[in-house]
């Protein structure tokens, strides 16, 4: 198989922020069903007080594993901090010799199919056990488990309430390893035809208006950034049919603000904010300049972090926990 996202970059060499990854604190577990078994790892909250908490589902790019970017993007801290649990679902090396989850494989796109059944099983596992608020659960990933991410909302639209795409790609923007290939050098499919797709792809009759996330590099030369703009584009489109059924253009891609910023002693960025018809926050875009493929605001610790950007642990949270569903 063609080795997907090139892992011969370089993580860069400092961290910074809140610190401290809680490797020690991860609890192991696995899940199974007839598609196939994989391995997690799950963080619970030392501050957590029996109510009810949120749950983020984090899934890792290639040439990761569980540990490694639960260290690089500091989840815990944040964990711990504002009491949620974190789920860390585990590629089989045995699936994707490079770590990567298969996105791009047609049987690992649909609801109810390949991995993301099996991710979505394992969620629903994680809240049953833990007594997760069901409202509050939420799907981020970097690379190809940004990627991975795009389809699990897309597919579970009554499991998910909002979704975090960092460096990662639209609903199906391939079908196969070489249209992968070229998709992460140059966009996908046509993001209007693929909004309709993850529509389609959930369960329709249920479906609800999801609110997205997106963070990529300008300089990312492994998943080139014209992707982040399909991502966008894609939600907005397949938002537009959830809310009523119809192409209606209820949501659109056109931004209501750009607001040019920088981190302090760090990278310029440019955020891209997308409004509900009635007011209030739906989606974001943040893109990093001179950031290459790497989790922005991200902890040395880890592989493929970068601390000059923005913080992008800290703004996925912030968005999520704004968002519960309904």
């Amino acid at each position: 198989m063609l080795a997907l996202f090139l892992l011969t970059l370089v993580a860069a060499a400092c961290g910074g922020g809140i610190g401290g990854s809680g490797r020690d604190s991860l609890v192991q577990g696995s899940f199974a069903n007839e598609h196939g078994e994989r391995e997690y790892r799950l963080y619970v909250p030392a501050s957590q007080d029996g109510r009810p908490a949120p749950l983020v589902v984090m899934l890792h790019g290639c040439g990761q594993d569980a540990e490694d970017f639960a260290a690089g993007t500091r989840m815990n801290a944040l964990a711990e901090r504002e009491k949620f649990l974190v789920l860390y679902p585990e590629q089989d090396p045995g699936a994707n010799r490079s770590g990567c989850w298969n996105w791009f494989e047609p049987s690992d796109q649909e609801r109810g199919r390949g991995e993301p059944s099996i991710i979505a099983g394992a969620t629903e596992k994680i809240i049953e056990e833990y007594g997760v608020d069901p409202r509050r659960v939420y799907v981020a990933g970097m690379s190809a488990g940004g990627t991975m991410s795009t389809i699990l909302a897309a597919t579970y639209p009554d499991l998910y309430a909002a979704v975090g795409v960092h460096s990662g790609l639209e609903y199906e923007a391939a079908n196969g390893a070489l249209a992968a290939v070229a998709a992460q050098s140059s966009g996908g499919p046509e993001p209007d035809r693929q909004g309709r797709l993850a529509f389609e792809s959930g369960r329709p009759a249920e479906a609800r208006v999801l609110p997205a996330i997106i963070f990529h590099g300008e300089e990312d030369l492994v998943v080139d950034v014209v992707n982040a703009h399909q991502v966008l584009s894609q939600w907005a489109q397949t938002n537009d049919y959830a809310d009523d059924g119809m192409d209606n253009d209820s949501f659109t891609d056109e931004p209501d603000a750009v607001l040019p910023e920088q981190t302090p002693g760090g990278y310029d960025y440019v955020r891209y904010v997308y409004e509900r018809p009635g007011g209030g926050v739906l989606m974001e875009k943040w893109i990093v300049e001179d950031l290459a493929h790497a989790w922005s605001g991200g902890d040395a610790e880890g592989a493929f972090t970068n601390p000059e950007g923005p913080d992008a642990s800290e703004e996925m949270i912030r968005f999520f926990l704004q968002h519960p569903a309904g």
